[in-house]
């Protein structure tokens, strides 16, 4: 690990050069498919009563009228609000997609959600200035960019020691989108990296309770203020990635970051094509899908009912184990971060959906009963492998003395590996839109994101993700 003294110059160089006509196939393809999801997970995370916490307390203090608020009751704000808010929304069911690791130091989950940070703040500053669509996608992408390959670059201690990435480095790809939508010059630029450096914050204590997504909407409205500060003339320190007060040390602890991979790998290639990005079938702590899938693929291959199941051990690694860290939950934020209730879930229903993860759910005595019958267990072997994937074992005990054993698929659902084809990634956005959205207007967004780069202004739709199913019914 070094002291970089290069990683601002070429995040400046990045930020200002990147242009959506020079962008491979796959990395724009790959990108509008991050939106949907993304756009899906606004939506569901809307409802929430964290979300709906949150945008009290906005409606009460902003007052601004420039962009919308998505969910079932829009409403307008400042830039800053909207993208606060909206983020939120997309973290507060952690249902959205992860950032994958290239090497085993890299552990699986110190890495960021990469999409929402510059997807809500791309949307709220895009809609004030009323963007075309391929601007909006070239500031969405050179966001999400900036911000993997911050979280790639740092050493892994950032996450250990209690950062949680995607509100610290989330700031980054906030504040990229937003300065790449303004049209900063290389100077701004390197201003608003400073700024957004002093305004990164989340750690990970709150994981499991509403904060966790509150750190999520933080950076996406602290990268809109960095760039619209730095936008006003507002300075920040010199490289502000590097040196001995820069953010790499900083936030590592002093154990710095590796240059080479962030000097020369921007765009080369781009993140979101390699390692590629995961997007999530249930929404909960990602490292805990594999282990739900491994639990789905051994009740149903082997038939077994819930009075069945005697035991439960969950073998895992402790880059699972740690984040994971909730024995027993009591409430639906909680069982995100559980794997007792992860595999429960699949035990009792076979599915760990939007349904299941409700306070009412987790609380029911079967699912108390089964969680009380689970164990997890640091496992050496799996330990031994690293950290770059999602390893674990699923053993269960049945009451006729059978012990049935699963190991989890490396190449995980929703995973580069093992993607989801465009009828799952449509079938997932309208479970999760359809809790806001008329049918016609979630048909709408998903042909208006797929050909986003025709669009000439993307207020067309915002307007359209703004349409309350009551305005529908009334209008019949």
């Amino acid at each position: 690990m070094t002291q970089s003294v290069r990683s601002t110059a070429a995040c400046v160089d990045f930020i200002t050069r990147a242009r959506w006509k020079d962008v491979p196939p796959d990395a724009a393809q790959l990108a509008k498919r991050c939106i949907i999801d993304g756009l899906g997970v606004i939506l569901a995370g809307s409802t929430t009563e964290g979300s709906t916490i949150l945008r009290d307390y906005v409606r009460r203090t902003d007052g601004g009228e420039e962009s919308t608020v998505f969910g079932a009751d829009v409403f307008r704000a400042s830039a800053g609000g909207a993208a606060f808010l909206n983020a939120a929304s997309g973290h507060a069911m952690d249902w959205d997609d992860t950032q994958l690791s290239t090497t085993a130091d890299r552990i699986f989950g110190l890495l960021t959600h990469p999409t929402i940070p510059p997807l809500a703040a791309a949307l709220a500053v895009g809609e004030r200035l009323r963007v075309s669509g391929e601007r909006f996608l070239e500031a969405f992408l050179t966001g999400f960019e900036v911000e993997c390959k911050i979280a790639e670059s740092i050493h892994p201690s950032h996450y250990k020691k209690g950062f949680h990435s995607s509100g610290t480095i989330g700031t980054f790809g906030a504040a990229s989108a937003t300065a790449k939508l303004l049209g900063l010059d290389a100077k701004a630029t390197a201003h608003m990296l400073s700024i957004a450096a002093s305004l990164c914050a989340g750690i990970r204590v709150n994981f499991g309770t509403m904060t966790k997504p509150l750190h999520v909407g933080r950076a996406a409205q602290n990268g809109v203020l960095a760039a619209e500060l730095a936008s006003a003339g507002f300075t920040g320190g010199k490289d502000g990635l590097d040196g001995p007060w820069g953010f790499f040390q900083v936030f590592s602890f002093g154990d710095g970051m590796d240059e080479d991979r962030i000097v020369g790998k921007l765009g080369n290639p781009y993140t979101i094509v390699s390692p590629g990005v995961s997007i999530k079938p249930y929404p909960c702590g990602v490292l805990g899908h594999p282990t739900m899938d491994a639990m789905r693929a051994l009740v149903t291959a082997h038939d077994v009912k819930p009075e069945q199941i005697k035991a439960i051990r969950v073998r895992a690694g402790s880059n699972i184990l740690n984040p994971l860290r909730y024995k027993i939950a009591q409430t639906e934020l909680e069982a995100k971060f559980c794997p007792a209730f992860m595999v429960s879930a699949i035990a009792l229903r076979r599915k760990a959906a939007i349904h299941e993860f409700t306070d009412e759910f987790v609380r029911s005595e079967p699912v108390q009963q089964m969680m009380a019958r689970c164990e997890t267990i640091l496992d050496a072997q799996i330990e031994a492998k690293g950290f770059e994937k999602i390893r674990s074992t699923v053993e269960v005990d049945l009451t006729d003395g059978r012990t049935l054993v699963q190991a989890a698929d490396e190449r995980y659902r929703g995973g580069p590996d093992r993607p989801f084809t465009r009828e799952e990634l449509h079938e997932k956005f309208t479970e999760c839109a359809e809790l806001v959205l008329p049918e016609p207007a979630m048909a709408e967004t998903l042909r208006a994101v797929e050909s986003l780069e025709k669009a000439g202004d993307i207020t067309t739709l915002v307007n359209t993700l703004a349409t309350h199913k009551t305005e529908l019914q009334g209008a019949r």
